[in-house]
């Protein structure tokens, strides 16, 4: 297993986890789980989050097609099979 992890702007940590035959990323939310939006072009997760005042958005790559995307608890989770 690989782990990256970074936090960005807004303070956000997204973290990835690599393992043989599938990838996760995990990233923490800011806001509630029907606050958020995640829509999957391609390769590209296109997250947006309602911020009540603002919307922001975030682009990931992810490391293939058709991935399993959840939110629980505010964490957001895409995993995709290798």
């Amino acid at each position: 297993m690989t782990r990256s992890q970074t936090a960005d702007h807004d303070g956000r940590f997204v973290r990835r986890y690599e393992y043989d035959d599938h990838s996760l990323l995990a990233v923490d939310l800011p806001v509630g789980d029907e606050q958020v939006d995640v829509d999957v072009v391609g390769s590209t997760a296109i997250l947006v989050i309602d911020h009540g005042d603002r919307l922001s958005e975030v682009e990931f790559e992810l490391t293939g097609t058709d991935p399993e995307v959840t939110t629980n608890n505010g964490v957001l989770t895409v995993t995709v099979d290798k």
